[in-house]
This record gives structure tokens, C-alpha cells and sequence, in this order.
């Protein structure tokens, strides 16, 4: 089927079948393609151009807190994975190795790397010798590999794109510090960028990074009622520099080692933002986010093409203000455009045709509205546009946000049922909050019956609290969902 044929009508219904509108919306929208490598895709140019815009909005928060961006090897001599046992145990079955050189056997496996807490701590105890060396502050963004058996774009792939930060200081307090600072980070870009309110927290012991003394966490709740986990910060204590040699020469002389973090986001939260904000007509994407803000569909009427260098003139207008917009003046019906912008999510159409003209305005369309619903379309004059679309893309930012936070507001239910409680975690019911034990074996028991585990602790709500899924004394407030 050509793109010419291929009408928002193949995708299908949203509140059908979540997975199988996921999978047409990405592959419909031209984010990616499937590549020849199982598990793996290709990110096409609209899809490269939200990890762009991931990439600097998220990049920008980062070196605001002081890091810098370097670069580390893909590939981990085996001998320097194992140094490290807990971490090589979490990782074991998801590692992928290189055996060969060519026709050569290498004397040695490689890994792909999964994560690079190995190679980078490596690196550290090279560079680090004094107190005055530390901290070090030091993000990459980078590619991975996991041997991941099913998967679905963004989401889970076996190769994947993200950011990866890793740290090393004098103290503990400072590593805990950094662990929340970086945490912040990632719940300010969701909310901001992404529109994406999340719920930001502890993780339980089960799961925790491995080799981490904490893991925390930010989730978001998808229209399935499964919980999504879009970024992580790690506190790695001295567990990672005890294993690479990590050590430095304190004030007062004393040989110590490090204490480290790692924290990342990977492009799985572009899957929050296509399946937390589209509908049935495709994408909605935050203006943030999007690789256009606006695109123009010009109306030519017979040989009149006014309407199309009409629209390039007021593009470099807007695009010399700052704003990401394009003119699709493709050899299309106007209806086709509409259709097709609709369907990648684009926040703001803007029509020009020679009535438009006459009265020296043009329409705008914002995406995230229902056709016909109030303040969908809005005639604007010409003169006052590059201040009225920034007024309707912030107005969009906030729409979609809203709503989103609506969702999660009104699915995170409170419960100290005990019944309920497992009910509502086999059904979906979105984030379920209640006092907890904080005990492995509990929550070992509640994914057994139900599938939930928890997504994040805080503390406690009250004192004297039981734990709702086993009767014991409660130690922490959690929130429990299915996950993806």
C-alpha cells in the first residue's frame, strides 16, 4: 500500500485495542519502520526529529546542573562485566556478546553494552586520584543493546536510544544529593515537555537497579491502567567503585573510595507521548516535543498559487521567530494534508487559501481538539499570527497536560480493602495507592495473583497502618500497577 492509500482509517479504534492502535500509529505516522534485525527498528526522520527535541530540551536541563556530555565504548571486555557479580546477575540474561573478529575467534567475549556503569567506573579510577578531582559529572547519549525477546517500538526494543549519566563523589550525601537533584530533572522535563504528569518515588527492593543502594523512579499511567517507568536515578553507594577501584586521596589523606550514581531516559518516553496523548486520528504531540510546531496547508484554487508563496513568505517569518514550522505544498488535495498532519500529531494546521487572503488572514486548526468542538479553528489575522500561534501552542501544552493529569487523578485510587485491592490490580485499574510492608515476599504474592507490582514508595500516609496486601504493620505508602 503507497502512503497515498494509506488513510487514517487504517489505524484503529484506541479504546479497542491500545497495542494494536500503538503499533499502526507509529508505523502510520512514519516515526519508524521495522528493520531486517529482529527487535529492532529504524527511526525514521519524523520520528529523529522528537528524540532531537528530547534530546535538547532534556540535554539543557542536564548541563544546567553542572554535567558534561562525553562519550564511552559500545563494547565491554567480559573479564570487566564480571568484576561487578549483582550487576552481571540482573543483566546476564539480556547481554548480547561479540565472539568474533571477523573469521577470527576472539580470545575473549565482548559485550554489547547494556548499561555502562563497567566501562565508565573503569575510566574513573583512571582519572580520579584527589579529593580535588571529585565530583565528576559526566552524561553520554548513547545506543544500547538488550537481548529483549518481545518487543514494540520505543517501548521495548532490543537496541535503543538514550541519555546515560554517571557520577562519582566524596561523600555519600553528595551521591544521594545528586540521586534526587537528577530525579528532579526527570519530572520537571516530563511534566513541562513531555505533558506527561508522573508519580516520582522510591523503588521497592525487588526493584532496584542491581548493585544500587536506591533506585528511584518516575512513572507515568497509560489509558491501558498499566503503569510506564520513563526515567530512573541511581544511587550506586560505593558498590561500583569498590568493584573498579574507584579511590581518591581525601583531605586528610586518607585513601577512600568513590561514591557513584547513574541515571537515565531513553526514548521510551516518546512512547509515553504517543500513547498517553494520541486519540483515533493519530498523534497528538506536545508542542514541546513536536518536530514542527505548525505546518501551513496552502488552497490553490485552479492555476493561483498566491496561497502557497503566500505561505512560504509568513513560514520564514515564523521560522525567523524561533518557531519550527513547515509548508507542505505537495502535489495533494488540501483534505489528503489535513488528514495526513492529523495523523502525525502536528499541534497547529495552518490553512491559507485566496479567501483567507482576501481579508489578509489565515485559519488556524489546533490538533488536539475534536473537529467541530469550540475553538477548534480560528480565523487570525495575518498581522497578529506569530503572537497568536505562541498564545494556541502554549494553550495546546497546557491542554494536553491537563488532561493527562485528569486521567492519572482520577485512575490512582486509594484503598485499604483488601479484596478491592487485589481486584483492582488484576482489571487495570490505574495506580492503586495503599499503606504497604515494604516486604519482597508481599509483593512477590501480589504479582502472583494479580500481575501488579510496585511502581514507587513514599512515606507512610498515617501512623499505625497495616499493609493492606498482607496484614502486616505498614512501613511506606505504594502505589501498585500492571507495568509494561
Amino acid at each position: 500500500m503507497s502512503q497515498a492509500d494509506f488513510k487514517n482509517e487504517d489505524v484503529p479504534p484506541k479504546a479497542d485495542d491500545l497495542s494494536a492502535w500503538y503499533t499502526a500509529v507509529t508505523l502510520r505516522a512514519e516515526l519508524v519502520s521495522y528493520s531486517p534485525v529482529r527487535g529492532c527498528v529504524v527511526l525514521r526522520p519524523y520520528g529523529f526529529g522528537l528524540w532531537e527535541n528530547l534530546q535538547k530540551e532534556l540535554d539543557a536541563r542536564i548541563k544546567a546542573t553542572g554535567h558534561e556530555n562525553a562519550y564511552f565504548p559500545l563494547l565491554i571486555p567480559e573479564h570487566l562485566l564480571m568484576k561487578e557479580a549483582e550487576h552481571v546477575e540482573g543483566f546476564a540474561p539480556e547481554v548480547a556478546w561479540v565472539t568474533h573478529g571477523g573469521q577470527e575467534k576472539l580470545t575473549e567475549r565482548l559485550a554489547i553494552r547494556p548499561t555502562s556503569e563497567v566501562i565508565i567506573g573503569v575510566m574513573y579510577a583512571q582519572w580520579i586520584q584527589s579529593h580535588r578531582d571529585l565530583p565528576v559529572l559526566i552524561n553520554q547519549w548513547a545506543n544500547v543493546l538488550r537481548w529483549e525477546k518481545a518487543t514494540r517500538p520505543f517501548l521495548r526494543t532490543m537496541e535503543f536510544l538514550w541519555q546515560e549519566g554517571h557520577t562519582a563523589h566524596a561523600t555519600a550525601q553528595e551521591a544521594h544529593e545528586e540521586t534526587i537533584r537528577m530525579l528532579g530533572v526527570y519530572e520537571d522535563f516530563a511534566r513541562n515537555v513531555a505533558a506527561l504528569p508522573v508519580y516520582s518515588g522510591l523503588k521497592s527492593a525487588s526493584e532496584r537497579f542491581p548493585g544500587a543502594l536506591e533506585t528511584y523512579s518516575i512513572e507515568a499511567l497509560m489509558p491501558d491502567g498499566k503503569a510506564l517507568q520513563t526515567g530512573t536515578s541511581h544511587d550506586l553507594g560505593q558498590n561500583f567503585a569498590k568493584a573498579y577501584d574507584i579511590t581518591f586521596t581525601d583531605s586528610d589523606q586518607q585513601i577512600k573510595h568513590v561514591h557513584t550514581t547513574s541515571w537515565g531516559m531513553s526514548w521510551r518516553m516518546l512512547g509515553a507521548v504517543i500513547m498517553m496523548h494520541g486519540d483515533d486520528r493519530g498523534l497528538r504531540l506536545p508542542p514541546r516535543l513536536a518536530p514542527f510546531e505548525a505546518v501551513f496547508v496552502p488552497i490553490i484554487k485552479g492555476e493561483d498559487r498566491a496561497a502557497v508563496r503566500r505561505s512560504h513568505e509568513l513560514a520564514s517569518e515564523l521560522k525567523a521567530a524561533g518557531f519550527r514550522v513547515r509548508v507542505d505544498d505537495r502535489d495533494y488535495s488540501p483534505g489528503w494534508k489535513y488528514s495526513e498532519w492529523e495523523v502525525r500529531g502536528v499541534p497547529v494546521r495552518i490553512e491559507v487559501g485566496p479567501k483567507d487572503l482576501e481579508k489578509d488572514s489565515v485559519m488556524l486548526v489546533r490538533r488536539d481538539k475534536s473537529k467541530g468542538e469550540d475553538g477548534q479553528k480560528t480565523p487570525v489575522p495575518i498581522s497578529s499570527l506569530s503572537s497568536r500561534l505562541r498564545e494556541e501552542l502554549d494553550d495546546v501544552q497546557r491542554a494536553l497536560f491537563d488532561r493527562a493529569l485528569t486521567f492519572l487523578s482520577t485512575h490512582t485510587i486509594a484503598t485499604e480493602n483488601q479484596q478491592r485491592f487485589f481486584e483492582l490490580c488484576k482489571t487495570r485499574a490505574g495506580m492503586i495507592d495503599i499503606p504497604w510492608c515494604d516486604r519482597t515476599q508481599c509483593e512477590q504474592e501480589v504479582k502472583a495473583q494479580t500481575g501488579a507490582t510496585t511502581r514507587n514508595v513514599r512515606e507512610l500516609g498515617r501512623a499505625g497502618a497495616v499493609c493492606v496486601a498482607c496484614g502486616e504493620p505498614a512501613r511506606v505508602q505504594a502505589y501498585f500497577a500492571q507495568s509494561y
